[in-house]
């Protein structure tokens, strides 16, 4: 019987540690830039010239008829 709340135990502990370290590296990771995701840019300012930049690419090439 022991043997069994061992096993359950290890497993709690495990799913804490895991839960844990989740919740740590989205919040005070240093590698990470941005958000949790860690793509650095998903979650940024957004940038409004490139934005427009692009826009005007796209009009450009659909004027051209491509």
């Amino acid at each position: 019987m022991w043997i069994q709340y061992l096993i359950i135990a290890l497993l709690f502990a495990g799913a804490v540690f895991y839960v844990g370290r989740i919740f740590w590296r989205a919040f005070f990771s240093k590698d990470q830039a941005g958000c949790a995701k860690g793509c650095g840019g998903a979650c940024s300012v957004i940038d409004v010239e490139r934005l427009q930049r692009t826009i005007e690419l796209a009009a450009a090439r659909e004027g051209t008829g491509r």
